[in-house]
């Protein structure tokens, strides 16, 4: 009997299918694309000297690309056909973004169908879901099959002009694409950050306090409650912490002045500890305020990513996979998704689990709606969250799933059910205490008023926090704020006390500290970058990631992502050469442009052509890619590939690695300076240090630079230990 052929990608989950469809349907996989431009060394013979032989595509009319099945998909290609013989219809069941539709368009002009086409979509592996795509079948969109060969061609040209640049001024191999050298680029500049960073030493006093006199015996049960608090004010002047200091280690202007602003040296603040040793403090001043926290959104794409990143400490690349593994096996919905939103059967699910499992008070009366702050996102598909109309929690599935899965399932679970639960509330306690400095120790600052502050929060529902807690990296001067603030305020309990209350002041403790250099981006904080500047698609960022790590451009140290030498020539190049193409805004220009495309409102061939060709009307902004290549002019390429550190040090990134070499010595003519290879471990912002180490080219003329233990903040024991990393 004739029997209906239904393609997807993977034999996963076309196993999975199969079970739900029955046995009047063939459930086969292409097993990802099956054509792609092929290398133009791999063209046709009579092809190579024509107008496709420099790209693969005919720019000079109406960039017609030329297509070649893989040649490891030749005899998969020769199976679909043979199955189509036998059908009676074929149903297209790709992924139902981009990559799937054109996905699904390349397996037609393939197997060029004489039955009818269906394109079947879902956005789960269950069998409901299964069932209502094949009710609800449509044609196949070309306005995504359009933005997705734009984007394919795109970066073919990108590559294919820019990419033989960097061999012939950096080194033969390397290459250069319309995400990946902006992505470079964003952690080079971090590194520059760095290196040009100069820390500011300042000092603090923290003590710790509790009820004293008649307030401790009016109420017993507070008095043996102690909290920290920090100084924050010293007579009319604010005393300095970190976030006060800007890169170059000084103090930030404010208006032009310094003023009202003291700066802790170590000798005044010792002074301040031994002037407060017998004062008598009293609260100054209380303020409450109600806390209210609302949860985190569903799972995006990328989202999801920097997530487990924080949580899990996975890849984008190994969240990704896993996260293909959970869709296929039918654990959780489509995994490439720009949408924060949930379908009213998930919120209903979500909502209904979550009451059974923490109770009515947990979820508030009305369903919470969440839409993206994207423009482009694709809102036709629904957040990462569990498959099904009813959600398994993860003991459901514990038995089912591997380590990795049942991690990444119990992180998607968490995130969802807590997104339609109560917000936690409770209150904010900031206090102000003080006492007047003494002279002994102190004959300058006595008489001074000594002001101290702590914060607290204290959780009374703990809401949506029941389930789930969102992670963040953490902020650049994340520490130092807290000097401000006189600590974490994150579930602190501060004793019950009244303006005026007499305090006792303990263990009074004078702390030096270092501001610290900008951290470094982890693969969650580059996502989130990238998402942020509108750089690409979260669903490509795993593998861009992966891209910049395997060209050698990025190297990882735990969690941190340091560029090499290598990097910071390649965008110095391309920042001096082709810094349109680098920049932030027009590469996020050209990812709405897609959308646009995507949507049916632009012309692909129109757009391209302006990409390429330019647009002479603009003027300079209007110069193409053939055009922005053609007239690069001399590189130099030994100028791009050097980096002055200081006192006459230059590092050269050479063809078998970065060197040292010292230009202030003194050598013979037809002499090279001395030189010292420089480790793969010294990062880039470390050298800076290592310039004046006795390993220096100075001291020998061969050998290898080692630098020194890297400069880092110098942090006291009283202060909270960094989380992100430096």
């Amino acid at each position: 009997m004739p029997r209906k052929l239904v393609i997807v990608e993977s034999p996963a989950k076309a196993r999975k299918i199969q079970g739900y469809l029955g046995d009047d349907y063939e459930v086969e996989a292409s097993v990802g694309h099956i054509r792609d431009l092929p290398q133009p060394s791999e063209l046709p013979a009579d092809m190579k000297k024509g107008p496709y032989g420099k790209f693969a595509v005919d720019v000079d009319n109406g960039f017609d690309p030329y297509y070649e099945v893989y040649a490891d998909k030749k005899k998969k290609v020769a199976e679909l056909k043979r199955a189509l013989k036998d059908a009676d219809e074929l149903y297209l069941a790709t992924d139902e973004d981009r990559e799937g539709e054109a996905i699904a368009w390349h397996l037609l002009e393939a197997l060029k169908p004489k039955v009818p086409v269906k394109r079947m979509v879902f956005h789960e592996i269950t069998r409901e879901a299964i069932q209502r795509a094949l009710q609800n079948t449509r044609d196949l969109d070309a306005s995504l099959v359009d933005a997705q060969e734009t984007r394919r061609i795109l970066d073919r040209l990108y590559g294919y002009e820019v990419s033989p640049v960097l061999w012939r001024k950096v080194r033969q191999g390397l290459s250069a694409g319309r995400v990946q050298s902006v992505a470079t680029r964003l952690v080079v500049e971090r590194e520059r950050e760095r290196m040009a960073f100069v820390a500011a030493e300042y000092w603090d006093v923290t003590g710790t306090f509790g009820l004293g006199g008649d307030a401790a015996a009016a109420a017993p049960d507070e008095a043996g409650k102690t909290f920290s608090a920090r100084l924050v004010q010293l007579g009319d002047e604010r005393v300095a912490s970190g976030r006060d200091f800007d890169d170059r280690g000084q103090l930030k202007a404010s208006g032009g002045q310094r003023a009202g602003v003291v700066h802790l040296d170590e000798a005044t603040a010792r002074a301040v500890v031994t002037g407060l040793a017998d004062a008598d403090f009293a609260v100054r001043s209380l303020e409450t305020k109600p806390y209210t926290r609302r949860p985190a959104a569903p799972f995006t794409t990328s989202t999801l990513q920097q997530e487990a990143s924080r949580k899990l400490r996975m890849s984008s690349r190994q969240t990704m996979r896993t996260a293909q593994s959970l869709y296929e096996n039918g654990y959780i919905t489509y995994m490439r998704t720009d949408s924060p939103s949930l379908s009213a059967e998930a919120t209903s699910a979500a909502r209904r689990q979550a009451a059974e499992l923490y109770g009515g008070d947990f979820v508030p009366d009305k369903p919470r709606v969440y839409a993206s702050k994207n423009a482009g996102a694709q809102e036709a598909h629904e957040a990462i969250r569990p498959a099904g109309d009813s959600f398994r929690t993860p003991a459901q599935v514990a038995k089912e799933l591997s380590g990795d899965q049942f991690k990444l399932y119990e992180l998607v679970w968490k995130r969802t059910v807590a997104s339609q639960m109560a917000d936690a509330k409770g209150s904010t306690a900031s206090v102000r205490l003080g006492a007047a400095l003494a002279g002994a120790g102190a004959d300058a600052l006595a008489g001074r008023d000594a002001v101290f502050a702590a914060s607290g929060t204290v959780i009374t529902f703990r809401g949506f926090l029941a389930a789930y807690e969102e992670s963040s990296d953490v902020d650049r001067y994340a520490e130092e704020s807290l000097g401000a603030k006189g600590g974490d305020d994150r579930e602190t309990r501060l004793p019950q006390m009244a303006e005026g209350d007499a305090l006792r002041g303990e263990d009074l403790e004078a702390a030096g500290h270092s501001t610290s250099a900008p951290p470094r981006y982890t693969e969650a904080s580059l996502v989130k970058a990238l998402e942020e500047l509108g750089i690409g698609r979260p669903s490509t960022y795993a593998s861009t990631i992966s891209t910049i790590q395997d060209r050698g451009y990025v190297l990882t140290r735990g969690q941190a992502m340091v560029p090499s030498w290598l990097a910071f020539a390649v965008v110095r190049l391309l920042e001096e050469h082709f810094d349109r193409l680098v920049d932030y805004r027009f590469t996020a220009s050209m990812e709405a442009d897609l959308d646009e495309i995507a949507a049916g409102r632009r012309d692909r061939v129109e757009w391209l052509t302006q990409f390429y060709f330019g647009d002479a009307a603009r003027g300079p902004e209007g110069e193409g890619l053939r055009e922005l290549v053609e007239n690069l002019g001399d590189i130099d390429a030994r100028g791009i590939n050097s980096v002055p550190i200081g006192e006459g040090l230059q590092l050269r990134v050479g063809r078998y690695g970065p060197y040292v070499e010292d230009l202030s010595a003194e050598v013979k003519e037809g002499e090279n300076p001395p030189r010292a290879s420089v480790p793969d471990d010294v990062a880039p912002d470390e050298l800076t240090v290592a310039k004046r180490a006795s390993s220096s080219p100075r001291a020998r003329t061969t050998g290898r630079c080692s630098g020194p233990t890297p400069s880092r903040a110098t942090r006291s024991s009283r202060r909270p230990a960094a989380t992100a990393p430096t």
